[in-house]
């Protein structure tokens, strides 16, 4: 049996992934801030990366499979990821590295495809680019980048806030020339666990197949809550539409894993 180690399995991602994984796999996790759920169950260690070196806990646990889905300083966030590339060249493992769209928000003219270059205006998506380049240069079975649109679903964060923010009768802002996709968070784990078991190489854009303008999208979720006449901010960064999409193109999946706009607007408001 595989044995899996996720890093920040006590977030919001890393802890839907270890839900979907723990059933099929030896899987572990990490968490920083002490929970009781986390530090009373033996599958999940603490690990702090601005303190801790994070060779102990890989030389202890031996992991077949690392997925990094970390959050917080970058500059430890790099060297952590450094030290996992230096650990799976030594030991044959693998990383899969949750990315993000934001490695392309340079460029607005088009939709970015797995092989598309990276160039990046933010702080955020610059600090996702140094580590793609450094696995990139990896054996491909080494690694996989896993790059990912928006993540709505039930009770995400991203719905909680605009619930919050509807609820106080705050206006939403939204951006009308920006065209997105998006996706949800149980089909996330779904895809990377077949990524996983069939042992697939390289990069993926786990996006949605079809494309929409960020207010409309917007709309038909609040729509989809039950808000009638929410009020919204209108964002206008451009006087053109502009793209901040991951669309498959190389590494497709299935059929059956693949996600829709409506889809991810029905599974996130669903009663």
């Amino acid at each position: 049996m595989k044995r899996i180690l996720i890093l920040g399995a006590s977030g919001f991602i890393g802890n839907a992934l270890y839900k979907e994984l723990c059933s099929y796999f030896d899987t572990h996790g990490t968490y920083r801030t002490e929970n009781g759920s986390f530090s009373s169950n033996h599958q999940f260690h603490h690990f702090d990366m601005e303190t801790e070196n994070i060779e102990i806990l890989l030389e202890n646990l031996k992991p077949d499979v690392i997925i990094s889905s970390l959050r917080g300083n970058f500059d430890a966030q790099v060297v952590t990821h450094f030290a996992i590339i230096n650990h799976i060249l030594r030991h044959n493992s693998k990383l899969i590295f949750i990315s993000s769209a934001n490695v392309f928000d340079a460029f607005t003219n088009y939709p970015s495809y797995e092989y598309d270059k990276t160039l990046s205006q933010s702080i955020y998506g610059r600090f996702k680019i140094k580590i793609e380049n450094a696995l990139l240069r990896l054996p491909n079975h080494q690694y996989n980048i896993v790059r990912l649109p928006m993540v709505f679903g039930k009770l995400t964060p991203r719905i909680k806030e605009i619930k919050t923010i509807l609820d106080l009768g705050e206006p939403l802002e939204v951006f009308p020339n920006v065209v997105i996709n998006a996706t949800e968070i149980q089909k996330v784990t779904q895809q990377i666990h077949y990524i996983i078991n069939r042992n697939r190489q390289g990069v993926f854009h786990l996006g949605s197949s079809d494309l929409i303008h960020q207010k409309d999208f917007i709309e038909e979720i609040c729509e989809g809550l039950g808000y009638q006449n929410p009020l919204f901010k209108n964002v206008y960064d451009s006087n053109y539409d502009r793209f901040l999409a991951v669309l498959p193109k190389d590494n497709k999946l299935p059929k059956n894993l693949e996600i829709t706009i409506s889809q991810v607007v029905e599974a996130s408001t669903k009663k």
